[in-house]
């Protein structure tokens, strides 16, 4: 893999509670400079890196429920269609974690139904992925999260917030791929600092990687194909 073809699966982040319009500057002109698929920011942020990323390729992700997933449904629905409204074409919404835990696969299944709706009814281009913090979850819990999201439309399941108490793991990876197969995306997020750890993950299954590290990243990779 290319380091051009390794930066279009990087959403290039930065979701800090410091995070200011210069380090949202910043980052999206790394962004155009290295070919990054998106910047994932803060959702107060989007319109604001929308007007820096014009007419470049790179698209705005942010994140709804953020970090725990304990919003009511409809906040979260809400809070998706405003974003889009402002430029995001990806949303990362995480899941209610206590619902998934105690059984309610239809609660979980529903919720982000109404979140896909939304999002898709302001922009048919819109790209839900959908965070299950596989920290917190059993390995049952991990497959079953993955399939509420698939049977629900949604286009990725994502591994991480990277603000609990892991982020993404090979073998976690390599499950969620497993349970999903080729339908849907895996996006592994929360701990990738290196292009080793990357390429490690992208084998492992994943097929989008969120990370703040993503310059390092890119340039660790020109280092290796020298």
């Amino acid at each position: 893999m290319t380091a051009v073809e390794l930066a279009q699966q990087i959403d290039h982040t930065l979701l800090k509670p410091t995070t200011t319009i210069t380090d949202i500057a910043k980052l999206c002109e790394e962004a155009k400079m290295y070919g990054f698929k998106t910047v994932c920011v803060p959702p107060v942020f989007v319109n604001i890196a929308k007007g820096f990323l014009h007419e470049s390729l790179c698209g705005v992700c942010t994140v709804i429920g953020f970090p725990l997933g304990i919003d009511m449904p409809d906040v979260k629905a809400l809070a998706a269609r405003e974003a889009v409204r402002r430029g995001a074409s990806e949303i990362d919404m995480v899941i209610n974690i206590g619902a998934l835990k105690s059984g309610q696969s239809n609660y979980v299944q529903d919720e982000i139904k109404r979140v896909l709706k939304t999002i898709l009814a302001e922009n048919k281009q819109s790209i839900l992925k959908v965070i299950i913090e596989t920290c917190l979850l059993n390995e049952q819990e991990k497959i079953r999260a993955a399939r509420c999201i698939q049977k629900a439309g949604g286009h990725f399941v994502k591994t991480s917030t990277g603000f609990s108490t892991g982020g993404a793991t090979l073998e976690d990876v390599n499950l969620l791929f497993n349970a999903v197969g080729h339908q849907i995306g895996v996006k592994a997020s929360g701990g990738i600092r290196d292009y080793e750890t990357a390429k490690a993950m992208i084998a492992a299954g994943a097929t989008r990687i969120g990370t703040s590290r993503s310059v390092e990243i890119i340039k660790q990779s020109f280092e290796k194909s020298l």
